[in-house]
Formats: C-alpha cells, sequence, structure tokens
C-alpha cells in the first residue's frame, strides 16, 4: 500500500476555516502512518515556526527509535485575482478570487513563497 501525504492541510491560523493545531495534526499524521503533511494555511503562514519547530523535535524521537523522519511540507493557499488584476474590481465577480495551493520544493521555494505572500500582505 502506498503512503498518502495530505497536500492540502488548514491549522488554527486559517480563521474560520481551520481548528487543529500544528501539534496534534502532525501527531495525528504519524499515527496514521503518513510519512509528512503540507501546511497550507489561508493567506498565511503563520504556522510554519511552529510547524518546523514540533517536526524537528519528534524526529528527534524517531531517529532515536530507528524509525524514518517525518517529512514538513510547508505551503499557503494563496488568492489570485479573477482577472489578474486588482485594480479591476468594477463587478462583484472580481472581488472574489481564485484558490491556488503553492507548496515548497526546496530552501529557494520556500523564500519565493514567502516573497509571494509578504507581497500580498503588504500590497493588498
Amino acid at each position: 500500500m502506498s503512503s498518502f501525504v495530505h497536500l492540502h492541510t488548514h491549522t488554527q491560523y486559517s480563521l474560520l476555516d481551520g481548528q487543529a493545531s500544528v501539534k496534534k495534526l502532525v501527531d495525528k499524521a504519524i499515527k496514521d502512518g503518513m510519512p509528512g503533511i503540507a501546511i497550507t494555511d489561508h493567506g498565511n503562514m503563520f504556522a510554519i515556526k511552529e510547524f518546523m519547530n514540533y517536526v524537528g523535535k519528534v524526529n528527534k524521537g524517531l531517529k532515536g527509535e530507528g524509525k524514518e523522519p517525518f517529512k514538513p511540507i510547508i505551503g499557503c493557499e494563496v488568492y489570485v485575482a479573477r482577472r489578474g488584476d486588482l485594480t479591476l474590481k468594477a463587478e462583484k465577480a472580481d472581488r472574489g478570487g481564485y484558490h491556488l495551493i503553492l507548496l515548497a520544493k526546496n530552501l529557494k521555494g520556500y523564500k519565493n513563497l514567502l516573497k509571494i505572500v509578504s507581497k500580498a500582505w503588504t500590497d493588498g
């Protein structure tokens, strides 16, 4: 049987959409035999430091038991303007955006994701 990894998971930092703590999500994923999990909160990356710190702590224990480390996947569920320009808000349809899941593949991807999310918060 192949392993399953959630690639779209919200924590308590996704207001009105998620309620699980980072610790509980990671513990449940490990209990269910998942090799990793992605945190993709709505429009923010507030949980990432807590996520990485907790997974680091968990992985020390797993290593001591001779088990494979748990893979933390950093991501974010971002919003994309329907017509690509935030200044186009003339119609009601323009006020809502599409959702897009972005996952960091490596350190460069993480840095790019930070830039995208930070720019959205400052330009939004």
